[in-house]
């Protein structure tokens, strides 16, 4: 698979562990960023806050974004990655138990490339997530990163 990195932004710790178990139990062999909220998650990649120096040219090849994030919910994440050039193309897959039908809309008007409610099942969630890394990170053609004007 590829080696661009993933990014998870989850605050459940179980949901955290699960995925990467099955990221590794999927033999996906990228590495996966955890971001715990959505604060963390806009820090790391605009390279601010915390990750302030971090080279935010370096993107992730997907998102996994939960939506029910402390701090900053992970619509208004979505909401501020569409707004931005650099990271207006990165495929970001919803990742979350809401089954509310709002959040559905909103996350696919906000530009999201998936809506995946998670499975409690382990066998379902880790055949999603094998499918996951290998449409997202392998078959999948990555959009090209803006270069800034000068």
């Amino acid at each position: 698979m590829s080696t661009a990195s993933i990014l998870l932004v989850e605050d459940n710790e179980d949901d955290i562990a699960l995925t990467l178990r099955a990221f590794r139990k999927a033999n996906i062999a990228n590495s996966v960023v955890v971001a715990r909220d959505g604060v963390e998650a806009l820090d790391y990649l605009f390279g601010t806050g915390t990750h302030a120096g971090r080279d935010a040219t370096q993107l992730p090849a997907v998102i996994l974004l939960d939506l029910k994030l402390p701090r900053v919910d992970g619509l208004e994440v979505l909401r501020r990655l569409r707004s931005t050039p650099a990271t207006r193309m990165i495929r970001t897959v919803i990742l979350t138990s809401s089954k509310e039908e709002q959040d559905v809309s909103q996350s696919y008007e906000l530009g999201a490339c998936s809506y995946i409610r998670k499975p409690v099942d382990f066998d379902k969630f880790l055949h999603a997530v094998s499918t996951l890394g290998v449409y997202w990170l392998l078959l999948n053609e990555t959009p090209p990163i803006p270069r800034p004007t000068l």
